[in-house]
């Protein structure tokens, strides 16, 4: 009897993940739930944004839910809201406080739940975005892991809830998740703004200067044009003068 050797166990089964996930209606190398910001400076807020795309041929996305971080938990969290979609936030007591800036929190959402009515689901090749304003941010280079449940209208779910390890490969369902960056300082917000004003400030004494100059330049012109108007007029009196002398009886 011929046993099949470790590699051939492997491909085939892969081939029978592959094929399950076919007959479910899933693409084995389909996208998936993702995180991103437009900030990820520590101590500051940021509008995180999930991209959640539907990976079923049959079935569309109606329910997703997100797990925030409880170690570094976000004291401000608020929903945009999408059409046809409610959102639910729940906020549960932490194990323990966790001091986040000059504070302790206690308590802290943890859960935002997004549910689709019936002509809202994202369809078959459509994807849907959810955007969040959260913070303060944790410290630099904390990774706020996320993990989310999609739901689908025919009773399927899919968990992106793992996480890679330091160097390794991205897992099969990875969990969204932002890496923080070092704080925009005080110091960082007056020197650009000094450096801005500085590389005006050369612009600006320069333009004064000429418009200056140009003044100056003007009442010269003026006073010249003047003079020179004067002594043409005195001259036309003079010659007047002379000229009614010469015709004038003896």
């Amino acid at each position: 009897m011929t046993h099949p050797t470790p590699r051939a166990a492997a491909t085939g089964s892969a081939l029978l993940l592959a094929t399950a996930l076919t007959v479910l209606g899933l693409s084995p190398a389909a996208a998936h739930v993702s995180a991103s910001s437009t900030s990820t400076a520590a101590g500051g807020h940021a509008r995180i944004t999930f991209t959640v795309p539907n990976e079923s041929d049959t079935a569309s996305t109606d329910r997703l839910e997100v797990r925030l971080p409880t170690d570094t938990p976000l004291a401000s969290v608020r929903v945009q809201p999408v059409e046809g979609w409610t959102a639910e936030l729940t906020e549960e007591r932490l194990p323990e406080p966790v001091q986040v800036g000059e504070g302790a929190v206690t308590e802290a959402v943890t859960t935002i739940t997004w549910t689709a009515d019936e002509q809202h689901a994202i369809a078959p090749d459509q994807f849907q975005t959810f955007t969040v304003s959260a913070g303060p941010l944790p410290a630099e280079g904390t990774t706020l892991v996320m993990p989310a449940t999609q739901s689908y209208t025919d009773g399927r779910t899919v968990a992106w809830t793992q996480t890679a390890a330091e160097g390794g490969e991205e897992p099969q369902y990875p969990a969204p998740s932002l890496t923080t960056t070092a704080a925009e300082t005080d110091d960082h917000a007056h020197g650009a703004g000094a450096a801005h004003h500085a590389a005006e400030g050369p612009a600006v004494g320069a333009s004064s200067t000429e418009q200056a100059s140009a003044g100056t330049a003007l009442n010269w012109i003026a006073l010249v044009a003047g003079l020179l108007g004067l002594a043409a007029g005195t001259a036309a009196l003079l010659r007047t003068r002379r000229t009614g002398r010469a015709g004038a009886p003896a």
